[in-house]
């Protein structure tokens, strides 16, 4: 049974992810907690409509295998993650999906799932477990959490950068969990904030979940016609980050994750920083980092926590770790969190500007693609990707432990990679004409796709 995928379980809400799985998941997960004797659990969700049900599915499953449980009502991912601080926490979340689906994320200590924990859920579920005996059975209060979390958030943004001042910046919330906690944060921070889409709506109606150049259309308008300095974008549980600046263009989100590696290796007092990252994140990241005097791990896409956990197997002091979007500040905590991101930013923008931030980050022409390919055939094609790929392009190096990366002497790349979650093969570029240099690694792709159908 594969029920994770690399950011918990999602899906339809009436198909996959329903009631009934969610009851299984959170039954195997308070029976694995059981065994260890660790029996509080927090549970919160985001503002879909069937977040209320499924909520009331975990508690069930997680009270019946006896944990006690408390409901800390609709939150951001970020916040359940800091809640489940001491005890374990369940979150009920599609994160950017269309409204129709839902999913399960589940945390310990502050830190989700890895993969060998997820792994022992799944086959408790294939297994079955039974309840706790009837007198064991744990029960459920209600609990405040947003409050606490929002003013150490707020603590904490206040070691970098300075006071607010004249900045003024638009926040489109998605309609989803940020709206409760994002513009509250940046206001205490000083910030003059100016809000889109920020009441939670499980219909999502102000734009889709995703934010992306094309979904923050309102905003990017708003921020060029002159309303707002800068803008940042939101997905459903606030997770994700995307900064629009005052042109009302979305920053490449690899400029943002170089900005804030290289300011986290520069303030550290340790000494060896790393920064971990992904496979598909570019170069300008290794070279800001490096710049700055720390060094840069990767670990395949959805696995930072499982990076953060090697690197600091081998000595290193992770300073920072991020996927495009997603943020992890170590030193405030272990989960991904934009809205200490947008906090954080947001003095960093008002101590030196948006544009003195980006101006040492080398932006390269960069471009993805993905090529179709059948979920059955992507193990076939990547074998094959891994020979044809080197030998279309002799002149670089390759790295083949997640997906092909191909690194050239000029520093341009790319890394061809199968989606966890679609019928696809992602292509990743930077390169000087990188027009011609994707259509000839989609070219390899494409032809390897055919050969293996």
């Amino acid at each position: 049974m594969e029920l994770f995928g690399t950011a918990g379980i999602r899906g339809s809400a009436t198909e996959r992810v329903t009631p009934g799985l969610v009851l299984e998941v959170a039954a195997a997960l308070g029976a694995q907690a059981r065994e260890e004797d660790d029996r509080e659990f927090v549970v919160g969700r985001d503002g879909r409509v069937t977040g209320p049900a499924l909520a009331a599915a975990a508690e069930a499953g997680l009270e019946s295998a006896g944990a006690d449980v408390r409901r800390i009502g609709q939150v951001p991912t970020p916040a359940l993650a800091f809640a489940s601080q001491g005890r374990r926490g369940v979150m009920l979340t599609a994160s950017h999906n269309p409204p129709t689906d839902n999913g399960v994320k589940a945390f310990v200590d502050g830190v989700e799932y890895g993969e060998a924990a997820e792994t022992a859920v799944e086959d408790l579920v294939s297994a079955g477990t039974s309840p706790a005996a009837w007198d064991e059975w744990g029960d459920g209060v209600d609990e405040d959490v947003l409050d606490a979390y929002r003013r150490a958030v707020v603590s904490y943004a206040r070691e970098f950068g300075a006071d607010a001042g004249d900045v003024r910046i638009a926040v489109d919330c998605g309609n989803g969990m940020a709206s409760v906690a994002t513009p509250q944060v940046l206001r205490d921070l000083g910030v003059d904030v100016v809000t889109l889409n920020a009441t939670v709506d499980g219909h999502f109606p102000g734009r889709e979940s995703k934010p992306t150049a094309e979904s923050l259309t309102d905003l990017r308008e708003f921020v060029r016609d002159g309303g707002a300095d800068v803008g940042i974008g939101h997905d459903g549980d606030a997770d994700r980050i995307v900064v629009v600046d005052g042109d009302g263009e979305v920053v490449h989100e690899d400029t943002i994750l170089a900005v804030l590696a290289e300011r986290y290796v520069a303030t550290s007092d340790v000494d060896d920083p790393v920064v971990v990252t992904t496979p598909n994140a570019s170069g300008r990241i290794d070279e800001r980092v490096e710049a700055a005097g720390g060094r840069v791990e990767r670990v395949a896409l959805g696995y930072l926590h499982d990076g953060i956990a090697a690197a600091r197997a081998d000595g290193g002091d992770v300073v920072f770790a991020a996927e495009p979007w997603k943020h992890i500040h170590t030193r405030f905590g272990d989960w991904i969190d934009a809205v200490t991101s947008a906090a954080v930013l947001s003095r960093l923008v008002a101590a030196e500007g948006l544009d003195s931030l980006r101006a040492p980050v080398t932006e390269r022409p960069y471009r993805k693609e993905s090529v179709r390919c059948p979920d059955d055939d992507k193990v076939a094609v990547m074998e094959r990707l891994a020979e044809t790929l080197p030998a279309a392009f002799p002149a670089a190096a390759v790295d083949s432990e997640y997906g092909v990366r191909l690194t050239f002497d000029d520093a341009s790349w790319t890394l061809v990679r199968p989606s966890g979650t679609e019928p696809y093969v992602r292509v990743y570029a930077e390169h000087d004409e990188v027009d011609r240099f994707v259509e000839e690694v989609v070219g390899v792709v494409e032809s390897a796709v055919e050969t293996v159908n």
